[in-house]
């Protein structure tokens, strides 16, 4: 007995052939997006501060606008440097947007002065619930 011969199709020999513009995409957006969540999370811990100790802690809120004053009692919102003056109105928008909540990161050596005037001008600005940033006794010297 013989076989039937196997028919051809015209595509047999045909090479296989893989696009990688799609893949290429997606690394892309990957790389962007692990860039930005990188960038978002280290604005908070960038000024030098040494924060209180405290015994235990709460997960810092991403989305939080954080007011930090220096020991020398220069105010920053978000990181960007400002003035007390200015403070109310830059921080009005961003406690309503965070409904109501805002930190506030305070040198311990820093004018217990400038860190009332700053908690005044975060409560004029909307600000309902404050949250306030310190070190845990675990992490020696490393801001929170």
């Amino acid at each position: 007995m013989t076989r039937p011969a196997r028919r051809r199709f015209r595509g047999d020999h045909d090479p296989v052939t893989f696009d990688f513009a799609p893949m290429v995409d997606i690394v892309l957006l990957l790389l962007i997006f692990f860039f930005l969540t990188s960038t978002l999370g280290a604005r908070q811990n960038a000024l030098p501060l040494d924060l209180p100790r405290a015994s235990s802690s709460v997960q810092e809120t991403p989305d939080l606008p954080v007011v930090s004053v220096n020991r020398a009692g220069q105010v920053f919102l978000n990181g960007t440097a400002t003035t007390l003056t200015r403070l109310g109105a830059q921080l009005r928008p961003l406690a309503a947007a965070s409904g109501g909540m805002v930190g506030l990161r305070a040198d311990e050596r820093g004018s217990y002065g400038t860190v009332v005037g700053v908690m005044d001008e975060i409560k004029k600005a909307g600000g309902t619930r404050l949250a306030l940033g310190t070190q845990t006794g675990k992490d020696e010297g490393a801001a929170p």
